[in-house]
């Protein structure tokens, strides 16, 4: 893998494992970061960087959180609170704080913006890319987190959609 300081400023891609397992992110051809599930059973995602290892797990009497933990150290670096309308905050250990959204029905973007405004990344679902604000100025850990939560956030909006169409099929029928 490439770490991410060599790609900043530009953008990312990423395309899906075989048997909706997860995805990697690239930049020019080359993998930055893996999101994967370690079973098909399972709810957590396991992150592999050049900046580190995690795991995304949900979290919440609904399951709409999320617990980001460090793999090597077990410790809770960051949480997730969503908010209707594809909106949450991430909220890391240290105080920093995250504001995801998603706008836009047929070509879904999620944005991801700093606590004090400043817009950090553009996730576009539909043509497969992460463009970088140049005005970022987060570490390359942190953007790096940040990126494959936003790629975790994706997934778990594409299996919530996939249930609701079985709820909808099994009600109907």
């Amino acid at each position: 893998m490439i770490p991410i300081s060599s790609v900043v400023f530009s953008r990312f891609t990423w395309s899906n494992l075989s048997r909706n397992q997860g995805c990697e992110l690239k930049s020019d051809h080359q993998v930055t970061g893996t999101l994967r599930r370690p079973s098909c059973r399972s709810a957590d995602y396991l992150v592999a960087t050049t900046q580190g290892n995690w795991t995304f797990r949900r979290s919440g009497f609904w399951g709409s959180g999320t617990e980001i933990v460090d793999s090597a150290s077990h410790q809770l670096i960051a949480t997730f609170k969503a908010d209707w309308g594809g909106r949450g905050e991430l909220r890391h250990s240290d105080g920093q704080r995250y504001h995801f959204e998603c706008k836009g029905l047929w070509h879904p973007v999620w944005t991801v913006t700093a606590e004090d405004g400043r817009s950090v990344f553009e996730l576009h679902t539909r043509e497969r890319y992460v463009e970088v604000s140049n005005a970022a100025g987060e570490s390359d850990r942190c953007l790096t987190l940040l990126v494959m939560f936003a790629l975790y956030r994706v997934q778990q909006a594409e299996e919530d959609a996939a249930s609701a169409a079985v709820v909808a099929v099994i009600a109907v029928s």
